[in-house]
């Protein structure tokens, strides 16, 4: 693979139309589905340190076999992004989820990471043109109508929204500080590094909220448990999160977040395909206003 250094800047809606950031809206819509058949067989922390874990198993030894480079002078900064893309971003959603935010409303709040990032794009350097503001409008609009059905608040304890909250607010801050400080390095180690902070920070919280313990005794070992947790480890902690950094030090974090649009109506097309979960009229439009609000957001046009 190579290095992050060697990658020329690319923008403009051909390339987010390509199969890469494509693949990659899949592949991050599937963490509600792994969540949906995971959760109930494991407690949240204990899913994430598990997960972080296999993640370091598969990637550590391949880059003490591939000789892949470590940053230098980075070290500091990949982790403490990592911490906040990882540990605090799925703390944050899967404990919501636990407590019982419908996964619909859990979406649209963490939907709001385009926005955000837009409006701190001038802290990286970047500029927000009009007619990508109409896209961001469009996007959290057509998002809003996806999720309209299944947002129900009744119940909903202020924990649960709190949380919610902290993870949007840890995903935006984490991407906006790697596109910062350090957007080029080997995704092979990079990824180690981020892995492990974020289970040094993860693991003692499983111990203290959840009783954690060397045998693992509150998990569920079944056959959806496990095929959750090698989905989650293969497909998204590593083939998303890599498609993620890749489009990070490639293109405008404001370009790249507002391809978080599509994942709540792709996950809810999910969903309907295999859950029969209701997918309605209004879902459809949804899908539609936020596919041309992103388009509006990576368009070169002013």
């Amino acid at each position: 693979m190579p290095d992050a250094s060697s990658a020329a800047p690319v923008s403009g809606p051909a390339s987010f139309l390509s199969p890469v950031p494509l693949f990659f809206v899949f592949l991050w819509s599937t963490g509600f589905i792994v969540a949906k058949f995971g959760l109930p067989y494991a407690p949240p922390l204990t899913f994430i340190v598990l997960r972080f874990l296999c993640v370091l198993a598969i990637l550590a030894p391949l880059v003490l076999l591939l000789r892949a480079p470590w940053p230098h002078g980075k070290v500091m900064h990949i982790a403490l992004a990592g911490v906040l893309l990882h540990a605090g971003y799925l703390g944050g959603v899967w404990c919501a989820i636990k407590l019982g935010m419908p996964a619909g409303l859990s979406a649209l709040i963490v939907g709001m990471q385009p926005i955000l990032t837009a409006f701190a794009a001038p802290l990286v350097g970047e500029t927000v043109r009009p007619r990508q503001w109409l896209g961001l409008l469009f996007g959290i609009a057509g998002v809003a109508l996806v999720v309209a059905a299944k947002i129900e608040l009744v119940g909903l304890s202020s924990t649960a929204i709190a949380l919610c909250v902290l993870a949007l607010v840890s995903i935006t801050v984490g991407t906006l500080y790697q596109k910062r400080y350090c957007p080029q390095f080997d995704l092979r180690t990079g990824t180690v590094i981020q892995f492990a902070a974020s289970t040094v920070v993860i693991l003692p919280l499983a111990i203290v909220f959840e009783g954690l313990g060397p045998d693992f005794a509150a998990v569920q070992w079944t056959a959806h448990f496990i095929g959750a947790l090698a989905w989650a480890v293969l497909a998204v902690s590593i083939g998303a999160i890599f498609l993620l950094f890749a489009l990070i030090r490639r293109s405008d974090a404001t370009q790249v977040t507002s391809l978080l649009y599509l994942t709540p109506p792709t996950t809810a097309l999910m969903a309907w395909l295999m859950f029969g979960e209701a997918f309605n009229a209004l879902g459809i439009a949804g899908m539609a206003l936020a596919v041309a609000g992103v388009f509006f957001v990576v368009s070169k046009s002013k």
